[in-house]
């Protein structure tokens, strides 16, 4: 019925086609393992069950909610409804302060306390190192 160019053709195009949705597949899964988003409080606070799998916690860090001691920072992190306490032993990034954006790495101990292994703070697309807005002269 089709000549043998016509098949040829199609296992041709059969097989590239194949390979592109394998590649898409492949890298999908790659990427599944690999990404992590964080949850807000809110999310938390409606968590059925709490699993011992490292997490992210993002929000803004509560004011006048920051206690530092010798080895180790106590904080609250807010979504503006629910809010959650935060254990950190280390050193905090320049950019963590009260009011401000942060995203925690971590461990779950129960839905109202978090015990972080990793603190990132974040900023807008508006912010300048100290040092550059001293350079240029900003306020």
């Amino acid at each position: 019925m089709y000549g043998k160019k016509v098949k040829l053709r199609f296992i041709f195009i059969a097989s590239i086609l194949a390979s592109v949705i394998l590649t898409v597949f492949l890298i999908l899964q790659s990427l599944k393992d690999n990404v992590v988003y964080f949850q807000s409080p809110s999310e938390i606070k409606s968590l059925v069950e709490i699993s011992k799998k490292k997490i992210r916690v993002g929000g803004m860090v509560k004011k006048q909610s920051i206690a530092i001691r010798s080895d180790e920072v106590n904080f609250i992190i807010t979504d503006f409804k629910n809010e959650i306490n935060v254990i950190y032993s280390g050193a905090v990034p320049n950019l963590f302060a009260e009011g401000k954006g942060v995203v925690a790495e971590g461990f779950l101990k129960d839905k109202n306390y978090f015990s972080a292994t990793k603190i990132l703070a974040k900023h807008d697309e508006n912010y300048k190192p100290p040092e550059v807005k001293e350079a240029l002269g900003d306020k």
